[in-house]
């Protein structure tokens, strides 16, 4: 009898995560990952990169350095198809892969909402590429002032006030000082809009929270305009809606996190989703597909207390991962599978060097207890998909800068 084919796609916190696991198993299996770079990147770190505070290399490390090439082959390329009544993945190269386990955790793109301008004018934080013009944009136009004395040099526009956008916001508030010694413009000049949707800030956290970390970021300069659907981007301008009236603010410099999707392989590939995301069965599989596990940004799993979804975080994504290694050898040693139950042990946002909010434990935390815990996270990260060298190479261990 042949051995099974498990192939994997995606080398994120799910995709790598479930290989590792896999790997340990000592099962008598082929196993395949395939991702379109040849490393890993801790996505939960581009606004690090975006603003200047990290450098790529400090988020990412190779692939090859945490799989063991007697259990696994690595392809790198990108997937283009999952043709699943054949069982069979289809690459950009024109190579054919089929599988007899296929484990979908391909991660998520920006999403545009249809809002003109987007793709031409805003610059997005989804992978290092981009993560690293967005940086050099901002670097360009804050530079470029002592030349040009244009305000919209000094004006960085942030559209969207979740995860991402207020820690890319700490990270710049932080990092404005240095560059206006750099570059020599006026620190007092520099403009720093984000504008919001929703009617309210962070609401995963408390009030308290919230208040503390927007009060941080006001402190700093950061002007908060809410409850303001963005209507287009312009090359030099974002233009919002509030009190039924358009409304624009200038800048060069415009930052798009206003929401991700999953890989829009997975709808070119005719699975039932929305958004780029399928409704899971409750052992990871994809309803009348039982040899397809979907997980991470692609995977949407019902919060049966909220009646929603499960928001897509790292934190989900490798509890997804365990579950699905380990039903994986349920399946072939034809045992049960095991139902995917989620307890969240927290959540945790960076204002900043020193500075964060969370809560864990059923408690709140802010300011450097939580920015402490968030670099504690980083580094347990680093360790789960990665390996111990990987971790103490990369990690934060400097939790006072």
């Amino acid at each position: 009898m042949s051995k099974k084919h498990i192939v994997v796609l995606g080398a994120g916190y799910a995709g790598l995560r479930t290989v590792k696991q896999l790997q340990k198993k000592n099962l008598d299996i082929e196993i395949t990952l395939i991702n379109k770079n040849d490393y890993h990147y801790e996505s939960t770190l581009l606004h690090e990169v975006a603003a200047g505070t990290s450098k790529a290399d400090k988020i990412c490390f190779d692939v090859v350095k945490v799989i063991d090439d007697k259990k696994v082959r690595f392809v790198k390329d990108t997937v283009e198809l999952i043709e699943k009544d054949q069982k069979q993945v289809k690459l950009a190269s024109g190579q054919t892969i089929s599988y007899d386990y296929l484990v979908v955790a391909l991660g998520f793109e920006s999403e545009s909402f249809g809002i003109p301008g987007v793709n031409e004018f805003a610059y997005e934080l989804v992978n290092i590429p981009t993560a690293e013009r967005a940086l050099a944009e901002l670097d360009k136009n804050l530079a470029n002032y002592q030349h040009s004395q244009d305000p919209k040099d000094l004006s960085v526009v942030v559209c969207g006030a979740g995860f991402t956008s207020i820690e890319y916001l700490g990270e710049i508030t932080n990092r404005i000082p240095k560059l206006a010694d750099k570059y020599k413009f006026p620190a007092n000049q520099v403009k720093i809009t984000c504008i919001e949707a929703m009617p309210k800030l962070l609401p995963m956290f408390t009030e308290e929270l919230s208040d503390y970390c927007v009060d941080v970021l006001e402190k700093r300069g950061v002007e908060f305009i809410v409850g303001t659907p963005i209507k287009e981007i312009k090359e030099t301008s974002v233009v919002y809606e509030q009190n039924d009236e358009l409304k624009e603010v200038e800048a060069h410099t415009i930052i798009w996190t206003t929401g991700v999707r999953g890989s829009s392989v997975i709808g070119a590939s005719g699975f039932d989703e929305r958004r780029g995301r399928v409704m899971v069965n409750s052992t990871l599989t994809v309803p009348e597909h039982e040899d397809i596990f979907m997980i991470g940004d692609v995977s949407a799993v019902m919060d049966e207390a909220s009646g929603r979804p499960y928001p897509t975080t790292a934190q989900i994504a490798l509890a997804q991962a365990d579950v699905v290694a380990d039903n994986i050898e349920a399946t072939l040693k034809n045992q049960p599978l095991t139902d995917f139950v989620y307890q969240s042990k927290g959540t945790v946002a960076s204002i900043g060097n020193n500075n964060a909010i969370g809560n864990a434990f059923g408690k709140n935390f802010k300011g450097f207890i939580a920015s402490a815990m968030k670099k504690g996270i980083v580094d347990k990260s680093l360790l789960q998909v990665g390996s111990p060298s990987v971790m103490f190479k990369k990690g934060k261990f400097d939790f006072y800068h």
